[in-house]
């Protein structure tokens, strides 16, 4: 299995070009989808909107979590682990009520690589911090807990598609982010900061080594 936010995980990509471009498969609140839990694009949408838009991109947008749960829903979040620890039985997934969404975020998981595996997807970008997708850090427990945990670790559909092998980067990776537009032939432009993993917060408050990492 890869490792999300790995150095390397830019480096195996080919040089694409707008007749043949770069196969990226994005969460659908990224690519604008309005499939947050309340019906909304967890004000995302337009965050990489450059990035997609580029010619040497295709988009291949795609929410686990509505494909399994639909739109709005509640908000699931991971218990007893991260989301390799949920497909391997080891973890659960309930929403803030308590409802056991476990095998729906599987199968939404599960839809998620096979969607990957169909369009032929090289690169995956997620929306980090999320039960699904996310890919360094996620909530321990519910997000709504009197006092809200984290872990480092990665979603549900997150680990399926690094089980395929699927590169994995985060709209908070700003450091890969930069080196992907200059792999794409975007005008060069300085990082906006670290990666994730490297953000002062998460040296902070989550100094643990990912064990995968």
């Amino acid at each position: 299995m890869l490792i999300p936010h790995h150095p390397e995980a830019l480096e195996g990509l080919r040089r694409p070009t707008a007749e043949d471009p770069l196969r990226v498969l994005v969460s659908g609140c990224l690519a604008g989808w309005r499939c947050g839990v309340t019906g909304d694009d967890n004000g995302l949408g337009g965050l990489l909107s450059a990035l997609f838009a580029l010619p040497t991109v295709h988009v291949l947008a795609f929410c686990p979590e509505q494909h399994a749960l639909g739109t709005p829903r509640g908000t699931p979040d991971l218990h007893g682990g991260d989301g390799l620890d949920v497909l391997e039985g080891r973890a659960t997934a309930k929403d803030e009520h308590g409802n056991d969404l476990t095998d729906a975020m599987i199968a939404g998981a599960r839809a998620m690589a096979a969607f990957a595996q169909a369009e032929r997807a090289e690169l995956a970008l997620l929306t980090d911090a999320s039960a699904a997708c996310g890919s360094e850090v996620i909530s321990d427990g519910s997000r709504f807990a009197p006092v809200r945990r984290h872990q480092k670790g990665v979603g549900v559909a997150t680990a399926a598609l690094l089980q395929l092998g699927l590169p994995v980067l985060s709209q908070r990776d700003h450091t890969s982010l930069a080196r992907l537009r200059a792999l794409l032939g975007a005008p060069a432009a300085p990082a906006a900061g670290p990666d994730h993993r490297a953000h002062p917060w998460v040296l902070a408050n989550l100094p643990k080594p990912n064990p995968r990492a």
